[in-house]
């Protein structure tokens, strides 16, 4: 069976909330792909009827170089199709990574046999002080997404971004069980951003579209633990973006019940509360994406969700 022929047939509401939804971050853990491997399942994504749940490809900018010498052939050119859009996470000198992004950008530009760009920045910020300087390196055609730490004062830490025009982002898991925040630390962020106008990205633990008990990793015998679902954490955001109260919010952030969720083409149902398709194509303004070291994993168990909801 093709990736095409894999395609879920989705109402108006879900295709709403799943459009550019998935930052694919093969490289990274629990997956660790290899950088031939992670690429060659990204161009695959891009060519499946599911593509339009598909964003960014993220690759550390110290190893672009690996990418342009392993890769680059699965790059396409025009006019085959459009540009792969990459993030580059960055640690470290910023100014450095700056530079190698620019001359990376031009040698995969307008003219070149394959076309890529990185337009997206990641990188850590522990501190307001952090921000301002890595936002002053940083080229401003670029859009930058900081990682803050949950436990610190998250609405001075985003009221530092929004300063910058910059965007946060949040982590939401890890292949420990005590990398998962408490679901009142995720909603004190999302409700910090929703504050300060600064969109955002979650990453880490969100393989699956509805909160529940999963393994940690993909390695036989894997312990075992309670981890967000990427639908829990988008609907969260949803509802506190057109008002609900808080504790709806919550609710939402906990729910485990397929059964609690109704698709159709003109909203989302969950319990008792609506969000129009028009609500969610705004909201994901807001709430940017999430990424996963897997695609696949995150689509078919929605398929197999929106069959028993």
């Amino acid at each position: 069976m093709t990736a095409r022929q894999r395609a879920i047939e989705n109402p108006a509401s879900l295709d709403a909330l799943l459009e550019g939804l998935i930052d694919y971050a093969g490289l990274f853990p629990p997956a660790s792909e290899s950088m031939r491997a992670a690429a060659e399942r990204y161009a695959e994504y891009l060519d499946s009827a599911d593509s339009r749940a598909l964003a960014r490809f993220i690759v550390p900018v110290n190893r672009l170089g690996e990418l342009e010498s392993l890769a680059s052939d699965l790059i396409p050119g025009p006019p085959q199709s459009k540009p792969w859009r990459l993030a580059a996470l960055v640690s470290g000198d910023a100014s450095a990574a700056a530079r190698e992004i620019l001359d990376f950008n031009q040698r995969y530009s307008v003219g070149s046999r394959a076309r890529a760009e990185i337009d997206v920045v990641e990188m850590k910020a522990n501190d307001a002080s952090e921000i301002s300087a890595h936002h002053r390196a940083l080229p401003r055609n670029l859009t930058t997404y900081f990682e803050i730490p949950t436990g610190g004062d998250l609405r001075q830490l985003v009221a530092a971004i929004a300063a910058t025009g910059a965007r946060a982002k949040i982590r939401t898991g890890g292949v420990t069980a005590d990398a998962f925040p408490a679901a009142e630390v995720i909603l004190d962020f999302m409700t910090a951003c929703m504050d300060a106008g600064v969109p955002f990205k979650a990453t880490a633990g969100l393989h699956h579209p509805l909160r529940g008990e999963y393994r940690l990793t993909y390695a036989p015998g894997s312990p075992r633990a309670t981890m967000y679902g990427y639908l829990n954490v988008f609907l969260a955001a949803a509802l506190l973006r057109v008002g609900a109260p808080r504790d709806v919010a919550l609710a939402a952030l906990l729910e485990t019940d397929p059964r609690s969720l109704d698709f159709g083409d003109d909203c989302i149902t969950w319990r008792d509360r609506k969000l129009t398709t028009r609500q969610l194509h705004s909201v994901r303004e807001f709430a940017i994406s999430f990424g996963s070291c897997s695609f696949r994993e995150p689509i078919d168990e929605l398929a197999q969700l929106t069959r028993t909801s």
